[in-house]
């Protein structure tokens, strides 16, 4: 019996897993990610069903759908040994991932015997009559997958483990994942100066609910940091340093502690430690990279000899050009690097770097303000042109989006334009330029007065003439 495709195709949509949870490529650094779960698989052994799962469909991702299956035979091996009362029920989502691998192999009565499984699976756990069911820790798997592809998700992850809460409200796993997602939200909302809902509140109660679990230690400490609390943060780190020594996300975490706290030296003893134990993890070199960074910029105010600042340097620009390597979408890191090279006199790599990041397609509105600040001080402090970099800080401007990044590309110009003109170099580009930001940045009234300004000492330029015409009409 041939199966068609199209009703195939049908049910295959209405399947609760990765295929169907709209997880885009795009996002993240396939070959990262793919290791990032394979360090979680070794270290973190309740969580190997949902590993499992997500790397069969990575695996996918990068076109290897042999190993996408032999992923989800160890997700069902997992199953068996941590859920034996309850299999039916906790391969939903694996059964899904089979489902839907086999159909892109074109094995379509494989396929479609998978979705014969969840669905008579379904109508036997559902009262509900057309047997579409919504289990709290389906809910909570999709909420670790989103949190896996990264910032474009954590709303939706958030409100995944919001649903699966309601029906198990002390669920330690759920509680954990919500304030995870909770962090990261606010993490986000940090770069862009939103106004968040604080996370301190669920981090508490879910280190109340996972005594085990030190990563959610961690990340409550460096909250506590945030909150010029560090001392009583660093109590949870050194608690976290006594029960995991050796668990690489927790040591990540303590390290960033350290690092923020100005002890750089000891963030990078806990981060080679942990580089030692996962040595492809893409964050331990970005972190790493950020504390010689760190160090550089320490040194060269010391006057310390060129061969130590050397030294750094090449160290900082191996580690951040892993990250680089290993996830092209880290984007950030670029302007990590670009910094790194500029710090060490390397200008003509440091051009490359800033070129190869700003032409590249989907970059987030915060990571590109960043980095057009970066650039306007690569131009200002390394290539000493004044006017190149008033342009690349008014390119920040012009995306929208508030954010760090933003703030700081409007400070640098402002000053910049102000200090020309109490020095008395105020031609008509610098009130021009000026009245540019005024309106950028929302401020019409300050706009009209720099542009009568510039219009004065330069009677007939029509750019002037115009954006002055503009405001007024908008007033």
């Amino acid at each position: 019996s041939t199966i068609s495709k199209d009703s195939l195709k049908t049910s295959l949509l209405q399947l609760e897993c990765h295929f169907t949870w709209t997880l885009l490529k795009k996002h993240v650094g396939v070959e990262a990610l793919e290791e990032t779960i394979l360090d979680h698989i070794k270290f973190v052994k309740e969580y190997n069903v949902i590993d499992y799962n997500i790397l069969s469909y990575v695996c996918h991702l990068k076109n290897s759908n042999e190993e996408a299956l032999r992923n989800l035979r160890k997700a069902e091996e997992a199953i068996q040994k941590h859920h034996p009362g309850e299999i039916a029920r906790r391969s939903l989502v694996t059964w899904g991932n089979y489902a839907w691998i086999y159909y892109h192999m074109q094995r379509y009565e494989e396929a479609q015997t998978y979705v014969s499984k969840v669905e008579n699976s379904c109508k036997e756990l559902s009262s509900t009559a057309h047997g579409k069911i919504q289990l709290p820790e389906v809910y909570a798997e999709q909420g670790w997958a989103l949190l896996r592809f990264g910032c474009n998700y954590f709303e939706r992850a958030k409100n995944c483990f919001e649903n699966a809460l309601k029906s198990e409200p002390n669920n330690p796993d759920f509680n954990a994942g919500y304030a995870l997602a909770m962090y990261r939200l606010e993490d986000l909302a940090e770069r862009y100066g939103d106004e968040r809902t604080p996370c301190l509140e669920a981090l508490k109660r879910a280190v109340e609910l996972n005594p085990r679990d030190t990563t959610i230690l961690a990340l409550l400490a460096l909250k506590l940091q945030r909150l010029e609390r560090g001392d009583e943060g660093e109590r949870y780190i050194e608690e976290g340093l006594q029960k995991t020594p050796d668990f690489p996300v927790f040591l990540r975490h303590a390290a960033n502690f350290y690092r923020k706290k100005g002890e750089v030296d000891k963030a990078v003893e806990i981060l080679k430690k942990a580089l030692a134990l996962t040595p492809k993890s893409v964050t331990l070199h970005h972190q790493l990279g950020l504390c010689y960074k760190f160090k550089i910029i320490q040194l060269k105010k010391r006057y310390t000899p060129q061969e130590e600042v050397e030294n750094l340097v090449q160290l900082a620009i191996f580690h951040l050009k892993t990250v680089i390597e290993k996830k092209p979408v880290f984007f950030s890191a670029y302007g990590d690097l670009a910094n790194v090279y500029a710090l060490g006199k390397r200008y003509e790599e440091a051009e490359e770097t800033f070129q190869e990041v700003l032409q590249k397609k989907d970059i987030p509105c915060g990571d590109k303000q960043e980095i057009y600040f970066y650039y306007g001080n690569f131009q200002y402090f390394d290539m000493k042109s004044e006017s190149e970099a008033i342009k690349y800080y008014i390119e920040g401007l012009k995306v929208e989006k508030d954010s760090h990044g933003r703030k700081k590309c409007s400070e640098a110009v402002e000053k910049l334009l102000k200090q020309k003109i109490q020095r008395g170099l105020g031609d008509a580009t610098a009130f021009g330029t000026l009245g540019l930001v005024h309106n950028l940045n929302g401020e019409k009234q300050e706009a009209i007065e720099c542009y009568k300004k510039a219009i004065a000492l330069d009677p007939n330029n029509e750019e002037y003439q115009n954006a002055l015409f503009e405001l007024q009409l908008s007033i």
